[in-house]
């Protein structure tokens, strides 16, 4: 067992690093992170987190032993990797509805056991998006949901509809689109958020981080983003699209380690 400088501060006790963790949940985003610098980074930081994004189409250009290497990595550390939905919807948009067995059949191949369905470019209406969904757990995938879009903002009726659609169809766990969460100057949509913690079960629920694929959003937006659902929301709140280099400042986030505490202590731990 690893013992851990200055163990005379205490942690959060409701922060949890056994896994499978219940909620608090940190999924990191890999956009082709290279084999070493993965197991360096899962070294140092994968006690805090539970899920790797596999991000976009990026699979379609990696070695398959590399990929099914960086699959073990994560396994190692009891990190779940799943393939992002965006893939999906580029290939959805392409070829229909009548390929899609063929492509989570490849998925299921070379070694992926969870995939996400989202319609972030390609909006799907109700059917489609369970017929995918119904699709991917009839070839033995586990199913995440994503809502919300990037083109467009929804209200938070909208979104709670869509969530509960995927929950009804058998996702486990539901993202909801980092581009909804902030306005057209990167500020958090206070209201929105409030609206689906209300409306939802954040335990099945990860919040997305905006990212610089998304135009105007700074760093700062970001942060702010991710300190205010950790303050607001609590330590175990699930935050999703967390950078590899970011995953241990936001675990300090989490366990009220930061400077942003000072003044505030233990206010980061209060449960979600």
């Amino acid at each position: 067992m690893a013992t851990h400088p200055f163990a005379f501060i205490d942690l959060p006790e409701q922060r949890s690093t056994t896994k499978p963790r219940a909620n608090g949940l940190t999924m990191m985003i890999d956009w082709g992170l290279g084999l070493q610098r993965l197991e360096d980074t899962l070294e140092m930081s994968g006690d805090f987190v539970d899920l790797g994004k596999i991000a976009v189409g990026t699979p379609r250009l990696y070695d398959e032993k590399l990929l099914k290497r960086k699959f073990e990595l994560y396994e190692s550390h009891a990190i779940r990797p799943f393939l992002g939905g965006m893939f999906i919807e580029h290939y959805y948009e392409r070829h229909g509805m009548e390929a899609m067995e063929r492509f989570y059949a490849e998925a299921v191949r070379v070694g992926f056991k969870v995939i996400e369905v989202s319609d972030n470019l390609r909006p799907f209406n109700s059917n489609e998006r369970r017929h995918l969904i119904g699709l991917a757990l009839d070839q033995g995938l586990k199913a995440f949901g994503e809502v919300g879009a990037k083109w467009e903002a929804n209200d938070a009726a909208t979104l709670i509809a869509q969530a509960e659609e995927c929950f009804d169809a058998g996702c486990e766990l539901v993202l909801v689109e980092g581009a909804e969460l902030v306005d057209a100057r990167g500020e958090p949509m206070r209201e929105l958020l409030d609206a689906l913690r209300d409306g939802l079960d954040l335990d099945r629920v990860l919040f997305e981080l905006p990212g610089p694929w998304i135009s105007g959003c700074t760093m700062c937006a970001i942060h702010d983003l991710k300190k205010l659902l950790i303050r607001e929301f609590g330590a175990n709140v699930n935050i999703a699209n967390v950078m590899p280099d970011d995953v241990m400042e936001t675990e300090v986030l989490r366990a009220g380690l930061s400077v942003i505490h000072v003044g505030n202590a233990g206010h980061a731990a209060q449960p979600a």
